[in-house]
């Protein structure tokens, strides 16, 4: 069943080492067979907490998108990462029908 990682920004520390993350993070989602369908600052906030920058990628189902997050590459990203900004991640299942 497809599934839809979330990932959404509550901090920003270091925008610089942000960048760099973008730039490793964008391609080892892609190579592992995510697809960006939305990111970037929310449009319009209705209710609660905005967070800054959204990220969602779908996946083929929940284990693609688990594996991706486990990839040597994506590691790699999270490494320069660091303590560069905090985040929400969340992996969702599809509704069917």
């Amino acid at each position: 069943m497809t599934a839809y990682w979330v990932n959404t920004f509550t901090a920003i520390h270091d925008e610089e080492r942000l960048a760099r993350y973008v730039e490793l993070a964008g391609p080892a989602m892609r190579a592992a067979g995510g697809e960006f369908l939305a990111r970037g600052n929310p449009v319009h906030v209705l209710e609660g907490n905005a967070g800054l920058r959204t990220t969602v990628i779908r996946f083929a189902d929940a284990d693609a998108a688990l594996a991706a997050y486990r990839s040597p590459a994506y590691q790699h990203a999270l490494a320069v990462l660091g303590d560069a900004a905090e985040r929400d991640i969340r992996v969702l299942a599809a509704v069917e029908g």
